[in-house]
């Protein structure tokens, strides 16, 4: 008896022994099929995923249009849950807004659709505040969206097609959307030019997020009232006159107009700031410490032809802002959205994908490109294809971009 359960013992230790290493010569292959995929995303010799021009920047994911029932993509913003730090991409699309959980980055899953409020249209825009998104756009009617996020913890058969929680229609189309998350206010811009502020920017409450209330609006001194983008700030930067105030500085075709709205019922105008070689006053962004405002002229790479010009203005006097210097990137794209995150400006170029800027010396005047990753890899020509916007908030340093013609692409910086 005792030589037989020996060598049942034996035969067992053997088949125990057998089945370890025909799991760890599966688990080795998975890992290296698992590198595979992480080498081919990984920038090495200035390509990454197969396709994707790039220089200090990896690819993570990308979902396309077609996945997200859409043939062509426009805006993006991003949403952290508070609960538990997952992060959310929101992407503009040309028949509604796509919300994605890139809470594993590499497996990203499109969680579905908000169907535009009333048609298609090529112009969306997303903002977030208090866990919920605003959206507007420039379809006839659209008015503003709103979508508390928090739904999208629970979603389990995606993608799904999501209603809006309210919607507002105290207007009708509009160009963009910017929020103060200090002040709980939206500023609507790029509304009709004909209506009473000319497509300047409409205040509305929404600190209560799905219940806004109009707030009535500005209509700018200077040569143009109508506001294309903005930023809006609670101010803190060098110029004491304006500490604590709310202040707008927007992007209005043809110059930079600078407001104090910290009295909605009387806001005034600060200063109006021309260039030279206007095309059109696209959207710009203040740096950190709020001194310097970096801008994007949309048509001047077209009209003049040099590269990817940022003009950048000295506003240490908010009532006496100041040119300070021109960077031109390294090709003739054009420059779209751009965001400053600590020393980095990020932009989206159109056809070169993002560019990653470095101005931690703006102040001398050095500002260098430091990285790329270009989502149009055919070409760098200053046409309208290519990345629309990139944001680059999150915490985790995933970046999101959008693109018109790709759709999702999900990008961070290498290691």
């Amino acid at each position: 008896m005792k030589n037989k359960i020996h060598l049942y013992i034996q035969k067992s230790g053997t088949f125990l022994l057998l089945f370890i290493m025909i799991a760890t010569v599966i688990k080795c292959s998975k890992d290296d099929d698992s590198e595979d995929s992480s080498s081919a995303n990984r920038c090495i010799n200035e390509i990454a995923g197969g396709i994707f021009p790039c220089n200090n920047f990896d690819l993570l994911a990308t979902i396309s249009l077609t996945d997200m029932g859409a043939t062509s993509g426009n805006d993006s913003w991003g949403w952290t849950d508070p609960s538990d730090g997952s992060e959310y991409a929101i992407i503009g699309l040309n028949n509604g807004t796509g919300f994605i959980d890139i809470s594993i980055p590499e497996s990203p899953v499109y969680l579905g659709k908000l169907p535009t409020a009333t048609a298609s249209s090529s112009w969306r825009d997303i903002k977030v505040y208090q866990n919920h998104a605003f959206i507007v756009s420039e379809a006839s009617g659209h008015g503003m969206q709103v979508f508390d996020l928090t739904r999208l913890r629970t979603i389990v058969d995606a993608p799904q097609s999501f209603t809006a929680d309210t919607w507002y229609t105290g207007f009708g189309s509009a160009h963009n959307i910017v929020i103060n998350e200090t002040t709980g206010f939206a500023y609507v811009v790029g509304t009709s030019r004909s209506e009473t502020y000319q497509g300047g920017p409409l205040f509305i409450n929404i600190q209560d997020p799905k219940n806004p209330i109009n707030a009535e609006g500005f209509l700018a001194d200077g040569n143009q009232a109508y506001s294309h983008d903005a930023q809006v700030v609670s101010y803190n930067g060098p110029d004491s006159d304006y500490t604590n105030r709310e202040i707008l500085i927007s992007s209005n075709e043809i110059e930079v107009v600078i407001a104090d709205i910290t009295d909605k019922s009387n806001p005034v105008t600060i200063a109006t700031i021309g260039y030279t070689n206007i095309g059109y006053t696209h959207q710009g962004w203040f740096t950190e410490d709020q001194r310097y405002f970096l801008l994007g002229d949309e048509l001047d790479e077209q009209s003049i032809g040099f590269n990817s010009r940022t003009i950048i203005f000295d506003l240490e006097d908010l009532d006496n802002p100041l040119f300070h210097m021109e960077y031109n990137g390294t090709t003739p794209a054009i420059d779209h959205n751009g965001y400053v995150k600590g020393n980095t400006f990020y932009l989206a170029n159109y056809r070169a994908g993002i560019r990653a800027i470095d101005i931690s010396d703006i102040a001398n005047k050095n500002v260098k490109e430091i990285g790329f990753f270009d989502t149009f890899p055919s070409d760098d020509n200053a046409e309208f294809n290519g990345a629309w916007n990139v944001y680059p908030f999150f915490e985790s340093g995933n970046i999101v971009i959008s693109d018109i013609n790709a759709g999702f692409i999900l990008v961070k910086k290498s290691e």
